[in-house]
């Protein structure tokens, strides 16, 4: 029978543990879940489309979401050259936009903190992006609490 994990419906794959040839990567292509993969500024289409290739050979709609996280000042730059290459290529992915961890900056306390308009600017750099190619976002990822936390601010 298909394999699953069962800590989660969708698991998925941080930025820095994506690597092709390493044990997550491995793990989520044996398993039948829906999986999501962070994808930075840094990433390439080539990148994106290796993991695609590897992670849903069969192009099967809703195995693998793209989770990016380009930061405010390069998801206008980073963004439309990976949705063109990836669809192009007939991949099926989700799109989902993760504004929180590419507006990370630490403040001279030593805090490590967001700005809400840096979070909105790349929310709203994502959705342009889609909507000046054709394609569907297929949604917002953010971290929220109803504490008092100094993780996000303004």
């Amino acid at each position: 029978g298909d394999l699953y994990d069962t800590s989660g419906h969708m698991v998925w794959i941080g930025e820095r543990t994506r690597q092709l040839d390493g044990a997550h990567i491995e793990f989520a292509a044996g398993i039948r879940n829906p999986v999501g993969v962070k994808l930075g500024p840094a990433t390439t289409p080539d990148d994106a489309l290796a993991l695609a290739d590897r992670l849903d050979p069969n192009r099967e709609p809703g195995r693998l979401t793209f989770i990016t996280r380009m930061g405010r000042d390069r998801v206008r730059d980073c963004l439309p050259e990976l949705v063109e290459k990836v669809t192009a290529s007939g991949a099926r992915v989700a799109w989902i936009c993760d504004p929180m961890h590419g507006n990370t900056y630490e403040t001279a306390g030593g805090h490590k903190t967001r700005d809400f308009d840096h979070i909105l600017d790349e929310v709203t750099g994502f959705f342009e992006v889609h909507r000046a190619l054709g394609t569907h976002p297929g949604g917002v990822h953010i971290e929220l609490t109803g504490d008092e936390v100094t993780e996000c601010v303004g």
